[in-house]
């Protein structure tokens, strides 16, 4: 690398800072232009998700008053959960991936920042996001005054909300085919309960670890530095 006297590029590779600064800021359009559409599409999925839960609901209800509450209104309530359950399960799944595809999107903007104050040391002190793509840098990225616990980003998180959402519907569905099986209100309610919570243990363990999977595969280029120094 060398550096021009005068005060206007660092090159390297013969290929001068200009012309990299307007590549690195391309890519850095890029990346906003994917993150941004990943967040609206999955905010629309969500959307139609609710949507369609509770019109389903209000239609069973609709079909219960019809027909007296009878075997057939059972057998349909059934369905349409089974239904409404396996929508809610696919949405979760792309609301998790997206999640990882957010992280995914900050860190590469994290490790662009480190190449902008590679070209231009004087610019550190004016990012409030970080410039080191490992997770202190995303942790920073995501909140620039560093004092929100991790327990808060988490339980205000879309994938929350659905996984919540998500377990409700199961233990309803549970709850109902034990209450059909014979089993009576009180032995539905347990299971419904336990099923429930079950659902949600089971994808906060896998959530957590598929994160931590994240971090112990990737390679930062530009490591946050010890504190102290």
């Amino acid at each position: 690398m060398s550096i021009e006297d005068g005060g206007t590029s660092h090159q390297h590779g013969g290929v001068p800072a200009s012309v990299r600064a307007q590549l690195l800021a391309t890519e850095h359009w890029g990346l906003l232009a994917s993150r941004s559409t990943a967040q609206g599409e999955v905010l629309t999925r969500i959307s139609m998700f609710l949507t369609f839960t509770s019109a389903s609901i209000v239609s069973v209800a609709l079909v219960g008053q019809a027909t007296g509450f009878s075997d057939a209104f059972v057998l349909l309530a059934v369905v349409v959960l089974f239904i409404d359950a396996a929508i809610g399960l696919l949405t979760q799944l792309r609301v998790m991936n997206v999640a990882h595809e957010d992280l995914m999107y900050v860190t590469a903007m994290n490790r662009l920042r480190a190449a902008y104050v590679d070209l231009d040391p004087g610019l550190e002190p004016y990012l409030m996001a970080a410039h080191h793509d490992d997770e202190a840098g995303s942790v920073q990225t995501y909140y620039f005054f560093g004092n929100r616990g991790s327990f808060s980003h988490v339980a205000g998180s879309s994938m929350i909300f659905m996984t919540t959402a998500n377990g409700a519907l199961i233990a309803i569905v549970a709850g109902l085919l034990v209450t059909l099986a014979g089993a009576g209100t009180a032995g539905g309610l347990i299971v419904g309960a336990l099923c429930g919570v079950a659902f949600l243990a089971v994808s906060a363990v896998r959530g957590y670890r598929g994160y931590r999977d994240v971090w112990r595969r990737f390679k930062p280029l530009s490591p946050t530095p010890p504190a102290g120094d």
